[in-house]
């Protein structure tokens, strides 16, 4: 009997004698190491040259150079923004994000760099418009047909119209000049002016009665910092004593100081009057230094954000620097809206509309109403605790909820005159708030 017996197994009977176990083995075949990819080239920047940092792109290349003959031939070739496979078979190489994206179809205008053609409409005006019904209700469920806005008596084309409610910055402005019992109402109902706003709103707050104070600049709607804010910007109120001229302290002092009354205040003559006479101190009501403090605030917040400035006060006017006039003018440019909630003698039936007559040489009894019509914004007179909680509630949502119109004007940003704004709908008793006109700004340009 013959055994045919490998290499391997004539081996291991030779090492280990007859214990050994033949058996067949079938020889393993070793598996070929395959061949590494080929290094590719990197891709030439766009214009050629050599880039060094701080000196920018260096001369392009040669034109005898293989880089420059490569990118000439890959720019010829109508298909060279796609990618192809290499003649070796390696991967193709990705282009970076920023070649994958669409490209400019239409070429720039002639002398324009490609960088620099861009179109800003300088010339947008937004309107904001309230409509109410005969009972003052919001009226909703209007359509962008239903409103015409004629600006200087023309009427405009809309480019935009939105229902979409819009954040708020809004800057409360207290009056802490108020009677005590007035001011105990509203120190009372400070509590529930963030249960108006959202988290996407922001508020400042500010307080005047002989000069403006702001408390804190804006901050969210619904921080912590707020409510805070709020409680020690808290008044106990003014309550005026009005000297009288007769009686015994008006003929005389009771009690005098080296031949002057003790009280500046029932001393005759001086700055107060002659000798036979004496003139009651006037009070001071700084309200038109306060919105523009607050106004100009306002005018640094983005212009997503529904400009708001929130009076709650009783509308007196006397002793400001600025004139009613000139920040007017500053809302106006800066698209700033005037709210308020009247309190105090100014929100009661009858005696409040009395209240806006002005006679010449006397205080204001109530210039708040002017604010608001000027600006497209609107009053609410309430008494008590809770109509000036509700009153919170109501005109934050009447100023977050508003029509949005918006058209290009035909004249020029450079024009800086006024222009008057007039906002029609062709429905029967409708009440239509909206600002009266506005200067252009240059913040526009």
């Amino acid at each position: 009997m013959k055994f045919g017996l490998t290499t391997s197994a004539l081996i291991s009977l030779l090492v280990f004698g007859p214990y050994v176990v033949l058996s067949a083995q079938t020889p393993q075949q070793q598996q070929p190491v395959p061949d590494a990819p080929t290094p590719q080239a990197p891709t030439p920047l766009p214009g050629a040259g050599t880039v060094t940092p701080g000196e920018g792109t260096g001369p392009a290349p040669a034109a005898g150079s293989s880089s420059a003959t490569s990118s000439a031939a890959a720019g010829d070739r109508p298909d060279a923004g796609e990618s192809e496979a290499p003649a070796n078979g390696s991967p193709a190489a990705v282009p970076p994000p920023d070649q994958q994206e669409n490209v400019q179809q239409t070429p720039p205008e002639t002398g324009q760099p490609a960088l620099a053609n861009f179109q800003i409409n300088v010339n947008f005006v937004q309107v904001p418009v309230t409509v109410k019904d005969a009972k003052g209700h919001w009226v909703a469920g209007l359509d962008w047909r239903d409103f015409k806005v004629y600006e200087s008596g023309t009427l405009q084309h809309l480019t935009f119209f939105s229902v979409d409610p819009q954040p708020l910055a809004i800057a409360f402005v207290i009056d802490q000049s108020l009677p005590s019992n007035f001011m105990e109402e509203v120190n009372a109902s400070m509590g529930a002016i963030q249960g108006a706003l959202t988290p996407y709103d922001s508020a400042a707050v500010f307080t005047y009665g002989n000069g403006a104070k702001e408390w804190t600049s804006f901050t969210g709607g619904q921080s912590a910092r707020l409510p805070y804010v709020l409680s020690m910007a808290q008044s106990a109120g003014t309550d005026p004593m009005v000297p009288d001229p007769g009686g015994p302290f008006g003929s005389g002092c009771a009690i005098s100081t080296n031949g002057n009354c003790a009280d500046p205040n029932l001393q005759a003559g001086g700055s107060t009057g002659n000798s036979s006479w004496m003139s009651v101190p006037k009070e001071i009501h700084t309200l038109n230094d306060a919105i523009l403090a607050a106004a100009q605030q306002l005018s640094t917040q983005p212009k997503q954000f529904r400009r708001i400035i929130y009076v709650i006060s009783d509308g007196k006017e006397y002793g400001s620097k600025a004139s009613w006039k000139e920040v007017v003018r500053y809302l106006e440019t800066n698209k700033i809206c005037v709210y308020a909630t009247l309190v105090g003698d100014s929100a009661r039936w009858g005696e409040g509309w009395i209240d806006r007559f002005h006679l010449p040489f006397q205080m204001y009894d109530n210039i708040l109403y002017k604010y608001t019509v000027a600006t497209g914004g609107d009053t609410d007179a309430e008494g008590g605790v809770n109509g000036i909680e509700k009153s919170y509630q109501k005109i934050a949502g009447e100023a977050r909820n508003q029509y949005t119109l918006g058209y290009l004007t035909a004249r020029p940003i450079e024009d800086d005159r006024y222009r008057s704004i007039e906002v029609r709908i062709d429905r029967p008793n409708l009440d239509i708030i909206n600002k009266r006109g506005y200067y252009p700004s240059a913040q526009d340009r």
